[in-house]
């Protein structure tokens, strides 16, 4: 992973290599080797700081991790709109480059930070944590961390997310599991996206990329959704889930609130 192609020094952990910081000097001989796990201690070390700082607040944080494309960003839209209020939510945008999927979340009226990694390919536990300096948690119930599009590095890096959410589109194929373990290994939940599509790509088999998950030994819930066709929902039942597991408490409804046409969070 990183240890290869060299991302794991990202704008947010460079710091820590300046003169002066931490990791300036490092031991004679394995100056490569000695930076790369140095990093990753830091890394590890700020994430776990980052989980304590949100659990503080009583925050709810999802890393939201996949290839480009796969509709991380046409989720979150509709679970915000499925969600009407009821809880409060907050987005850290991960990219390369443009605000583009920030915009689109400000559109919602949901606070939203952008993140732009420059040549980093994921996100990391510093960059999350100069984020959440400009979040008013104590407004937050659920922070959605829309990772960068890539399914291979955002698995690597602890952010001080509670959880992993994986999304896989039907337009990717259904062997991605097979041929992305790490990524697939680490998701706490897969959400299969763009189900609507099944009709039209025959070749994907929903149950040939369940039966490459659970070849990883995964006992993730593989859940099928068409966000931009409202039918997300399984995912709102796992989220709410997901909270009364975090001993969260659950907001009423707001006043005046008109039923969602999806199946309400509390289920039968």
């Amino acid at each position: 992973m990183c240890d290869t192609c060299g991302c794991n020094l990202t704008p947010g952990n460079e710091h820590l290599l300046r003169p002066g910081g931490r990791l300036a000097h490092t031991g004679e001989g394995r100056e490569a080797v000695t930076v790369l796990e140095s990093l990753l201690r830091e890394n590890d070390h700020q994430a776990a700081h980052n989980r304590a700082h949100l659990d503080a607040h009583g925050v709810l944080a999802l890393n939201l991790m996949s290839s480009p494309g796969a509709g991380k960003t046409a989720l979150l839209e509709a679970t915000i709109e499925a969600l009407g209020g009821r809880y409060g939510i907050a987005v850290i945008e991960g990219d390369l480059e443009t605000e583009n999927d920030a915009r689109r979340i400000r559109a919602k009226g949901v606070e939203v930070v952008q993140i732009a990694t420059g040549s980093a390919c994921h996100l990391d536990a510093h960059m999350v944590h100069d984020a959440l300096h400009h979040l008013d948690l104590a407004a937050i119930d659920i922070l959605f961390i829309e990772n960068v599009g890539n399914l291979v590095c955002p698995a690597g890096f602890d952010l001080g997310q509670h959880r992993n959410v994986t999304l896989l589109s039907v337009p990717e194929g259904d062997d991605k599991p097979a041929k992305y373990p790490v990524m697939f290994r680490a998701a706490d939940l897969v959400l299969l996206t763009k189900t609507d599509l099944l009709p039209y790509l025959k070749a994907f088999a929903p149950a040939r990329a369940e039966r490459g998950l659970r070849e990883l030994a995964s006992a993730a819930p593989l859940l099928p959704l068409a966000a931009t066709e409202g039918e997300i929902g399984p995912w709102l039942e796992w989220l709410h889930a997901q909270m009364a597991a975090e001993r969260r408490p659950i907001p009423a409804a707001p006043p005046h609130h008109h039923p969602h046409p999806h199946p309400p969070l509390d289920g039968p």
